[in-house]
């Protein structure tokens, strides 16, 4: 059974930083991909970022360049987000994602998705 659990969302001031983990069990494939993705009330899913479990290469989205920067952590299994100079269009709940899709960028493509994690981030 693959169980991904998140932490670390809350509310932070514009200009500030919240660091997002994803600890992950259970997942049994040699290679996959990592993704975070938010949603908005009264948005639609938007793709954050990803990364690829072996390689380690990450890819982000326009609206996150430069802000956010996710890694992970082979040994102890988690993948964290790290977003720095968070604005008010950041708040949105964050879910962090598994499996082996064709195109990450794409939410449908992946097996395994977390309870997500709110972020509100204040004007």
């Amino acid at each position: 059974q693959v169980l991904l659990v998140e932490s670390g969302g809350g509310l932070v001031q514009a200009g500030g930083s919240l660091r997002l983990s994803c600890e992950a069990s259970g997942l049994t494939y040699s290679t996959f991909t990592m993704g975070w993705f938010r949603l908005a009330a009264g948005k639609e899913w938007e793709f954050v970022t990803t990364i690829d479990w072996r390689s380690g290469i990450a890819d982000y989205a326009d609206s996150v360049k430069g802000r956010f920067t996710v890694s992970r952590d082979v040994d102890e299994n988690a993948v964290y987000l790290q977003m720095d100079a968070l604005k008010p269009e950041d708040t949105a709940e964050y879910y962090c994602a598994a499996g082996t899709p064709k195109i990450p960028r794409l939410v449908e493509g992946y097996q395994y998705w977390g309870q997500g994690t709110q972020v509100t981030v204040s004007s």
